[in-house]
């Protein structure tokens, strides 16, 4: 076990269940920590059902193209927490981690945190500490008492919302619409994908409230498959570009959203080629090529993917 490792195991234990939706302890243990949320470079906050964390990766691929600096947040991690926090395009170290952890548990205190709390708390003070020119924070749970919903970005992005964590969102694609457009801020632009007419009922509803511009999917922005090349179109012009190097029909639309992003943004032709050319999201219907279960089963083709909600059975049976 790692020195960060057991910092990460003692956390488990700071609260009595492993999710708790509310953001007073957040706000508590980053008024310790000297608010390190109101130091991060220009946030793109995404929320969403699925496609959330292939949507960063494309993001994250087309900024880096044209050489920013980016930091990244996502959940949960493959194989290892620090796959978690990327500052500036790397993985933490462990020597950076187990510091920051120690630190968050420090100021922390005695008081309850639950394990995804703190650990964002210490993503934001890793962020807070780093140059870089954009953070990409993926939302964990919901949206509105999510514990990255704690700053005014730059630009939100809500992916395809549909049936998922019911007991703690609620029992209806509206009801679960309504959390994740709690990362809605006023005057701050939301990119939309695809979403049934009732999600895009309430998302719209809410941006509305507060005077947040929306660029939707069918609406101010469309991307579809045409003869093996991803075309994309909006009010700038249209994109002739490959089909996405991660596999799968959904992530045409998810590549949608990406450029959507990146050219609000700014960016040009060849960042939103880039975020379609080389994106890595591993365990995305991922082809294993070597380890020991291709050895044992060398006949035939092995691919990793997951999911938990229908819509993800859906996608991985498509």
């Amino acid at each position: 076990m790692t020195s960060s490792d057991a910092v990460l195991e003692r956390m488990m234990t700071l609260h009595p269940k492993v999710i708790d939706l509310t953001l007073d302890r957040v706000d508590r243990l980053l008024d310790a920590l000297g608010h390190p949320e109101t130091r991060l470079p220009p946030v793109i906050h995404i929320a969403g059902t699925n496609g959330k964390g292939s949507t960063q990766a494309m993001i994250r691929a087309g900024l880096e193209q044209g050489d920013a600096r980016v930091h990244a947040y996502t959940s949960p991690h493959l194989a290892r927490f620090h796959e978690r926090i990327r500052l500036a395009g790397e993985l933490i170290s462990e020597a950076d981690l187990t510091a920051l952890l120690d630190e968050c548990v420090v100021a922390n205190g005695p008081d309850e945190i639950t394990f995804f709390e703190i650990t964002t708390c210490a993503a934001f003070l890793a962020f807070s500490r780093v140059a870089a020119d954009y953070t990409l924070l993926e939302v964990g749970l919901g949206g509105r008492l999510d514990a990255t919903n704690v700053m005014t970005p730059k630009l939100t992005i809500i992916t395809p919302v549909s049936l998922d964590h019911q007991q703690f969102l609620g029992d209806t694609v509206a009801k679960i619409a309504g959390e994740k457009a709690g990362i809605i801020k006023r005057g701050v632009p939301v990119i939309v994908g695809p979403q049934s007419p009732e999600g895009l009922d309430v998302i719209e509803a809410q941006a509305a409230r507060v005077g947040a511009p929306v660029l939707a999917y069918g609406q101010h922005w469309h991307v579809w498959a045409e003869n093996a090349r991803l075309i994309f179109q909006d009010e700038n012009g249209l994109l002739d570009l490959p089909l996405p190097n991660l596999l799968g029909p959904f992530q045409v639309q998810n590549a949608g959203a990406a450029i959507a992003a990146l050219r609000y943004l700014g960016k040009d032709e060849s960042a939103c080629e880039a975020a379609v050319t080389r994106a890595f999201w591993p365990a995305r219907m991922q082809r294993l090529r070597v380890g020991p279960l291709v050895e044992l089963a060398p006949l035939v083709e092995l691919w990793l993917d997951g999911g938990h909600n229908p819509a993800s059975g859906v996608a991985v049976a498509e």
